[in-house]
């Protein structure tokens, strides 16, 4: 059980650490697109909303979120907490944007994990692939005029293969 949780809790750190994105067309929002233009403009300031985690297991756990984006010039910080009925994950996420191409790293307080972040924003999207000591995968965000969504898929190194970890929509 011990190891689920934290493995299940990783999945969700990589994602709400990350809060970035990468080439997962998730289910297509209802909502009309966000004006295109730099996606971390349009992320700027404080967020609330929640969604699922899926364990290894496939059991699915309700998180509630909330996180906040500053800039500073090039530079964006993400943090985020979340909790769940057995768990909590405190994510912060440092990366630099130079004309569309985000490069950074992300940390977890709780569980002590950490990794890496690469991958592009552009218009309403931005897309990344995350590594790190305890989780690899890949993270979406798509932002719409009602808030944005966040996916994260976990890599399976032995197959190669991925599978959707985390979904999240957040409001402000």
């Amino acid at each position: 059980m011990g190891y689920q949780l934290l493995a299940s809790t990783l999945r969700a750190l990589a994602l709400l650490s990350l809060i970035l994105g990468a080439s997962l067309a998730w289910r297509a929002e209802a909502a009309s697109p966000a004006p295109a233009g730099d996606p971390f403009e349009q992320l700027k300031g404080d967020w609330k909303g929640g969604g699922i985690v899926i364990l290894d297991d496939g059991e699915k756990k309700k998180v509630d979120c909330a996180t906040a984006y500053k800039m500073t010039g090039s530079n964006i910080t993400q943090t985020l907490h979340c909790t769940g009925a057995d768990y909590e994950v405190n994510t912060t996420l440092k990366v630099t944007d130079k004309s569309g191409k985000i490069k950074g790293t992300w940390t977890e307080s709780v569980y002590d994990a950490s990794g890496s972040v690469t991958g592009t924003a552009k218009g309403n999207l931005i897309h990344a692939l995350i590594a790190g000591d305890k989780f690899s995968g890949r993270m979406s965000i798509k932002l719409t005029d009602k808030g944005h969504t966040i996916n994260l898929v976990k890599l399976n190194a032995k197959t190669g293969t991925y599978r959707l970890a985390t979904s999240l929509t957040l409001h402000r």
